[in-house]
């Protein structure tokens, strides 16, 4: 080990992180070359491909090295939340209506393809300049750019090095959801912890409604990390590098290998915010709709939008001084406290908003980032409640059909791509992600802002 290993848990999700390879993960991210301070564990930490989920780590930035086994499949999967003037009572006569169109216009489930076609040299432009490509050519309001993560535009992306395979898989996957925990989410502010922040961000009371949408880059981000994992693999062959596990193949940063999965890796992360984007307009639309109304009038507007699969550079303090880093976020999302650089100036005096969704049956939370995360996590909070069954486990455990049946008796709409997600996706496969806010806040990573419950959901 380079560096200890830190978790950030409870009894009870600590005893869930050593039921699988999560620490056993961890421990071998440490052991990654010129890792600084600690391999991170979060609340909501589970065994996944490479790092854990849930897993953060800083390499240098001149020495270190690159991972994309510290990001993931889907890169850029992430969380965006709109914000409405609507109360819960304005939905109840037109709650169905109004799934019927999110799943109509926001196409789900595994291999769902968007309403929408692009040329390559189209696609080229999302993957070079991200949601502003959208918004620029109508699919979004002008102001929306500025409440995203890099205002969702990841400036290091090169659409060349991303495959022909990789843009075959996208180009018809822009404006949908996906499968597996992907969602779009209405849902309605159950608490408000901090009137101040809340306020800040748009949300002013309880019974308020809100839009929730969780999704990534699809299959293009799948292809872009594969792609790069054989790349990687056959670099730490050619310079005799031995990994500590395979799945850990990396790059070190002043390599040509370590700039090409970055351009790549970026253009995924705009390809995912640009996805986001499309998919805030077939929202916007749906709603316009239903309630005979503008989008404006009806205050759709972007809180904001944070990346859980990411690695980016930054600066950070390391022993007193302060370091170029990069950052992996392998599910766990950026929380950076007020007056930090890169958070929308309508937020530098509260801090940027982080996102920790729960399940269809589950609270989400709403936070807000905070100094202390910066020393004890670069600035880093959990990203969900994490998996607690696999989903074959799931599978087995649950039927899909009385899981729909007691969410339709607890009042919440449920829409699923097919009736397997269900089961997989089940509330009790999952951790509590309420214990997961909870001690994100406790330990200093996050602040609790407000918490949601669902009254409606899209299941990719």
């Amino acid at each position: 080990m380079n560096v200890p290993v830190k978790v950030y848990a409870s009894k009870p999700l600590l005893n869930k992180m050593r039921s699988d390879r999560t620490l056993n993960q961890a421990t071998n991210v440490s052991k990654l070359p010129n890792i600084y301070k600690h391999s991170i564990v979060l609340p909501d930490g589970h065994e996944g491909y490479g790092f854990p989920i849930g897993g953060v780590a800083a390499f240098d930035v001149e020495e270190g090295v690159v991972s994309p086994g510290g990001v993931g499949y889907d890169i850029n999967c992430g969380v965006r939340l709109l914000r409405t003037d609507l109360k819960a009572s304005d939905f109840k006569s037109k709650i169905k209506v109004i799934v019927n169109e999110f799943f109509s216009n926001v196409p789900s489930g595994l291999g769902s393809k968007g309403k929408l076609r692009f040329s390559v040299r189209e696609l080229e432009g999302v993957l070079e300049e991200g949601a502003q490509w959208a918004i620029k050519r109508g699919y979004g309001w002008e102001e929306d750019f500025r409440r995203l993560e890099e205002e969702g535009k990841m400036k290091m992306a090169d659409s060349q090095k991303v495959s022909n395979r990789a843009k075959a898989r996208g180009s018809a996957q822009l404006g949908s959801l996906g499968s597996g925990n992907h969602f779009l989410e209405i849902n309605v502010v159950d608490k408000i912890f901090d009137n101040e922040v809340a306020g800040v961000f748009g949300i002013r009371e309880e019974g308020q409604v809100n839009v929730l949408i969780h999704t990534g880059s699809r299959g293009l981000g799948h292809q872009v990390c594969g792609d790069y994992l054989k790349v990687l693999s056959r670099y730490a062959y050619r310079e005799g590098i031995r990994l500590p596990d395979r799945e850990l193949a990396y790059a070190h940063m002043k390599s040509r290998e370590a700039a090409n999965y970055l351009a790549a890796m970026s253009s995924a992360c705009n390809f995912a915010w640009a996805n986001r984007q499309f998919i805030t307009y077939w929202v916007r639309e749906s709603m316009e709709k239903v309630f005979g109304s503008p989008a404006e009038d009806l205050g759709l507007h972007v809180v904001y939008d944070v990346a859980h699969n990411i690695a980016k550079l930054e600066e950070h303090q390391v022993n007193g001084s302060k370091k170029k880093v990069i950052v992996h976020r392998k599910g766990a999302t950026r929380s950076f406290p007020p007056e930090s650089p890169g958070i929308p100036q309508e937020y530098s005096q509260v801090g940027q908003p982080v996102f920790i969704p729960g399940t269809m049956g589950t609270s989400s939370w709403v936070m807000v980032g905070v100094e202390t995360a910066l020393d004890r996590s670069f600035g880093s909070s959990a990203h969900g409640a994490g998996r607690l069954l696999s989903r074959k486990r799931a599978t087995r455990t649950y039927r899909g059909s009385e899981i729909l049946s007691s969410l339709g008796k607890r009042g919440i709409v449920v829409k699923p791509a097919s009736i397997k997600v269900m089961a997989e996706e089940s509330p009790g496969s999952y951790k509590d992600v309420d214990e997961v806010a909870d001690v994100s806040h406790s330990v200093g990573v996050a602040r609790k802002v407000a918490r949601l419950v669902p009254m409606a959901v899209v299941k990719g």
